[in-house]
């Protein structure tokens, strides 16, 4: 038993007493913690104990302990949903009071609108049109400059409201009549020579121009660039619907392919609509707005 009378002995490089203990020649420093390390560490002990009588902590047979703030992340989900809910709310309203014109100039209005419009088209739309609004045959793509019946703001608005071919009152309407019941498959193949010609300006002919000229330039125009008061498509542009080469365009010119696109003012609200019409004029091909007469 060491005499405690004795003083410790101490290390000969460092002068610090040891323990006492050695192995092999290696002796222990005897060297208490930092007082602020100690502090520190009694303060996260007290911290914890006040944390497990504030916050749930400990299991127990029915459960776990609740904790005198009563706090659960469930109850911090429903907060925050609430006030993401009441955040939307309060957009949706300004979007239902605004003009299309008014949500494009205001950047934060745009933003909500273009966020919300996509959400809306991956839920509503993309079946047809793709998740990148890209389309498909049968489907326009939504991204190019090609539109059936405009791609201003308002255009297409009434386009999403009202639909094509459907069961609203005023829905957009065209119908292409079924040229093989009153042309010769001869005169048929000669109008799907100059349509193409119109795009690739190759393997025109006097006689499907003059067919051309004679039945079709009422809705397409004379030089094949459409009609969107129609829904008559642009034939010059290399753009197809249900493609381009010379079989698809005279199945097209015998028996035509109207698509329909349901009215969605019968199922989405009116500020949904505007944020569809926001996000689609986005994409990249949308334009301008015609200018007031």
């Amino acid at each position: 038993m060491a005499d405690p009378k004795k003083p410790a002995p101490r290390d000969e490089v460092t002068g610090v007493e040891t323990t006492g203990h050695e192995w092999d020649g290696i002796e222990e420093l005897n060297l208490p913690a930092p007082r602020w390390w100690l502090l520190v560490f009694l303060l996260t002990v007290i911290w914890a104990v006040g944390y497990w009588v504030v916050y749930p902590a400990w299991p127990t047979l029915s459960g776990n302990t609740k904790g005198s703030a009563g706090w659960t992340s469930y109850k911090k989900l429903a907060h925050e949903q609430a006030e993401i809910t009441e955040r939307r709310g309060e957009f949706a309203a300004k979007i239902k009071s605004h003009s299309l014109e008014e949500i494009q100039q205001d950047p934060e209005l745009y933003a909500f609108a273009v966020a919300g419009g996509k959400t809306m088209f991956k839920e509503n739309c993309a079946a047809c049109h793709g998740t990148g609004a890209q389309g498909g045959h049968g489907y326009p793509n939504l991204n190019d400059d090609d539109w059936l019946w405009g791609g201003d703001l308002n255009a297409i608005y009434t386009t999403i409201r009202q639909g094509v071919r459907s069961t609203h009152a005023d829905t957009r309407n065209s119908q292409m009549p079924a040229f093989g019941e009153m042309l010769s498959r001869d005169q048929v193949s000669n109008i799907a020579d100059h349509v193409l010609s119109l795009s690739s300006g190759q393997g025109d002919n006097a006689e499907g121009a003059a067919l051309y000229q004679q039945n079709c330039s009422s809705c397409h125009g004379a030089e094949g660039k459409g009609n969107r008061q129609l829904g008559a498509p642009n034939l010059a542009d290399a753009i197809w619907l249900y493609k381009g080469d010379k079989a698809a365009v005279m199945q097209q010119i015998n028996h035509p392919r109207h698509g329909v696109m349901p009215n969605w003012d019968t199922r989405l609200p009116d500020e949904t609509i505007k944020q569809l019409t926001i996000y689609v004029h986005s994409l990249g091909g949308g334009e301008k707005d015609a200018p007031k007469q």
